[in-house]
């Protein structure tokens, strides 16, 4: 067998065993009919490797019109679109823009006094540029609202402590990508709603709403690597200088290869700005105080590289472990 092709054989067998499962009853379907079907895993094998991955394929499939059923059903349309499907996802990359990870945001947010410049690393549409444009709804806390009244988008979010909470006043916007998408372009628009798994229920609305937000109001969004120094200080300066400048690097450092990642947080820890972060426990050594990620139950927000709380990556949960001023504790 080619050695693309195993590759790709490899890789959906693995989703359809480890990943899907109990997320996405059709992708697990969709994998595991991939790795059994040489066919259709040397239409994907065309694809560059580092686009390969199953839910932008599918994603992709989905957004050009692939219909949700069966595999042999979604094989036989791949087999009728397959140039097309290469093209478009050779220029994609995953981006999944999902609002909801504010509510994780929010409570490192609320340390930070005064009007906030917020810039974002990885920020695909924007989305995560407007947590005070945002409804919060904190299960077993309070409920907060933009200043106008109940926002289109309301994240729910499970929450325990006492975090300090409180809608930011954001004065400016801005954000870095590979490849930033325009949340009023419709091409961009339904390449997100597609990233959403089937069976997600709920998240493509936000979405939906969510871009609406940031279409009315677009965010500067500049495109290229944010790990370049000169990009992330070019567009710092750029901030209002009676604002605090706040850098969220939400869910992005572990798609970055180590070398990149660890200059990126170096960068972000000499920069005059509050950088805030969701990251896997054991992703790297910036902790302070370490943590155990073991035993830590979640990913980390920090504020600083101090660890504040436990948290879902996509903002389900919040689990506050620091005192109320934002020290840990």
């Amino acid at each position: 067998m080619d050695a693309d092709i195993e590759a790709v054989v490899e890789r959906f067998a693995r989703f359809a065993r480890d990943e899907a499962p109990g997320r996405s009853t059709l992708y697990a379907g969709w994998a595991a009919g991939v790795a059994a079907d040489t066919t259709a895993a040397a239409i994907l094998a065309r694809i560059p490797d580092t686009r390969r991955q199953p839910p932008l394929v599918f994603a992709v499939t989905r957004m050009l019109g692939a219909p949700e059923a069966p595999f042999p059903v979604w094989a036989a349309w791949l087999a009728d679109h397959a140039d097309e499907v290469v093209a478009q996802a050779s220029r994609r990359r995953l981006q999944t823009n999902e609002p909801q990870r504010c509510a994780a945001l929010l409570p490192a947010l609320s340390t930070v006094p005064g009007p906030i410049a917020l810039l974002e690393v990885g920020a695909s549409a924007g989305l995560c540029l407007y947590p005070d444009r945002y409804s919060y709804r904190y299960v077993g806390g309070p409920e907060l609202d933009p200043p106008g009244g109940a926002s289109t988008v309301v994240l729910t979010c499970d929450l325990t402590g006492d975090p300090p909470l409180r809608m930011p006043e954001i004065v400016w916007r801005a954000g870095i990508d590979l490849a930033p998408l325009d949340a009023a372009d419709s091409d961009d628009r339904s390449f997100l709603a597609a990233l959403v798994w089937p069976g997600e229920e709920g998240r493509a609305a936000r979405i939906e709403a969510a871009l609406d937000i940031a279409a009315a109001d677009p965010p500067h969004l500049v495109a290229g690597d944010a790990s370049d120094p000169g990009i992330l200080t070019s567009l710092a300066s750029r901030a209002p200088r009676d604002a605090t400048l706040v850098v969220t690097t939400p869910g992005v450092l572990p798609h970055l290869p180590r070398a990149p990642r660890e200059r990126l947080i170096g960068m972000l820890r000499e920069l005059d700005a509050v950088w805030i972060t969701i990251d896997p426990p054991g992703l790297h050594d910036a902790w302070r105080p370490r943590v155990d990620a073991a035993t830590w139950g979640g990913f980390v927000l920090g504020r600083d590289a101090v660890p504040l709380a436990a948290v879902d990556p996509l903002g389900a949960f919040v689990e506050w472990r620091a005192g109320g001023s934002g020290a840990a504790g």
